[in-house]
């Protein structure tokens, strides 16, 4: 007697939220994910060995339909609807690697691609109305680069609260690219924003009794380190009530008032001042002119040359960028630095040059920005509950996801950051520049305290 074998049940084809997303994820990215994607109802696609992608809620899939790319993910992310299961940075990194080497190119979506987005969102329960916009968000009105804007764009980002910056930032309260000079065990974040402080001092040749113009001072690393170490006469310029008010404090705490005047007003109100123009041995901005706007740079780099004396030298530390995403992109744009622009290096010493001045030095520090970010973001996840119970978990999370992405744009070179140094000759084309670097670049006075 001849019996047959029982056939094996047939499988089921998997009907998860995510095997019904995977073909349009591959429409919309070209090709397979380059990531593991698990949905809120706990069935997941794509690679195993990669990181993996939680859509915890129907409300992500809202927020990018209503908001599709960069912003509805990022969106997705602050308010936790969407996380991963690895450090963000090593996350976006590994994402980042496997869509290079599989070629991915996103195509822009179709009508059609949207509308079989909009009928899977409806068949899947996550239709419905405009998601909130997180509290984070930036919401400038009136006309671009106005100075009433250009106020509202600099307080959304710098009047977050000094206790904030006090918390992310090393003693010397500089928010900008350090420059390190060091490996040694026990350099730190401090070490090499000092580094850059007397570099940047060294460069503008500044000597007790100087005077110093220093536009968008911060919260007056600059400012301070040039009147307390090298005896500077410092006008300090910033547009940020909170950062004018740190600055004016740590002045009288030094006992440093008969040198520093700290002036909350735009940069464009300097011009206007009766002891303004010629007036200064120096001027320095340091990671202030992306703030300045396209259409107003050479005003601007005209502002740097007429308070020059002649013979004086401007340094300006400034982000580059190429011509796509000049403003960083749209997340960058809605949450951290609205109406910011940058432009590629060329474009800046052109500016420079036709305002008269003349361009004797770049050095870009690229790297050392990547540096800089990465110990921000360490202090950040250090100290994470700390910045979550003074500024709340979005904010706490716009923040990871900025510095993380800011360390990708210049570890990849989708962003550069260089020194310019340029100074205004005299009538007759004398500039008194030193004729090497080598000044410059000696070790600091081992007998200063740092």
């Amino acid at each position: 007697m001849t019996t047959t074998a029982p056939k094996p049940p047939a499988r089921r084809t998997p009907t998860g939220a995510a095997q019904r997303v995977e073909p349009l994820i591959e429409r919309f990215l070209g090709g397979p994910p380059p990531v593991r994607v698990r949905m809120w109802d706990g069935s997941e696609t794509g690679p195993g060995d990669a990181p993996t992608v939680h859509v915890r809620t129907r409300r992500a899939l809202r927020r990018l339909l209503w908001e599709p790319g960069e912003l509805g993910l990022a969106e997705a992310y602050i308010t936790g609807d969407i996380d991963l299961d690895t450090d963000l940075g090593d996350g976006l990194r590994a994402m980042r690697r496997a869509a290079r080497d599989r070629g991915l190119t996103a195509p822009a979506p179709a009508l059609a691609d949207r509308l079989r987005a909009a009928g899977l969102a409806l068949r899947l329960g996550a239709v419905g109305p405009r998601p909130p916009v997180p509290a984070a968000r930036a919401g400038l009105r009136g006309t671009l680069h106005s100075k009433a804007r250009d106020r509202a764009a600099i307080s959304h980002h710098y009047d977050l609260s000094n206790a904030f910056y006090t918390l992310l930032l090393d003693e010397t309260m500089a928010y900008s690219c350090g420059y390190w000079t060091s490996d040694a065990p026990g350099y730190g974040a401090a070490d090499a924003q000092r580094d850059k402080l007397e570099l940047i001092c060294r460069k503008l040749g500044l000597r007790p009794g100087a005077r110093l113009l220093d536009i968008g001072c911060g919260w007056g690393s600059l400012t301070l380190y040039a009147a307390e170490r090298h005896g500077v006469r410092v006008t300090a310029v910033t547009l940020a009530a909170e950062q004018a008010a740190y600055v004016r404090e740590q002045v009288t705490a030094r006992g440093l008032d008969d040198l520093v005047e700290v002036l909350n007003i735009d940069y464009r109100d300097i011009a206007g001042r009766p002891d303004s123009r010629g007036a200064y041995d120096a001027v320095s901005t340091i990671e202030m002119g992306e703030h300045v706007g396209d259409a107003e740079y050479p005003a601007f780099t005209a502002i740097l040359h007429d308070a020059l004396r002649p013979k004086g030298r401007a340094l300006v530390q400034q982000m580059s960028r190429g011509t796509t995403a000049p403003g960083g992109g749209a997340f960058i744009e809605s949450y951290i630095a609205p109406d910011m622009h940058m432009r590629p290096l060329g474009e800046t010493v052109a500016l420079l040059e036709g305002a008269g001045l003349e361009v004797r030095d770049v050095e870009s520090l690229r790297e050392h920005y990547v540096w800089t970010v990465e110990a921000w973001r360490h202090t950040l996840e250090e100290r994470w509950a700390e910045f979550v119970a003074l500024v709340g978990e979005e904010t706490a999370r716009v923040w990871r996801l900025y510095l993380v992405g800011g360390a990708l744009a210049f570890e990849e070179r989708r962003m550069g950051v260089d020194q310019i140094l340029s100074v205004r000759p005299d009538p007759v084309g004398s500039a008194a520049m030193p004729a090497t670097r080598r000044a410059w670049h000696v070790p600091a006075d081992p007998g200063a305290d740092r």
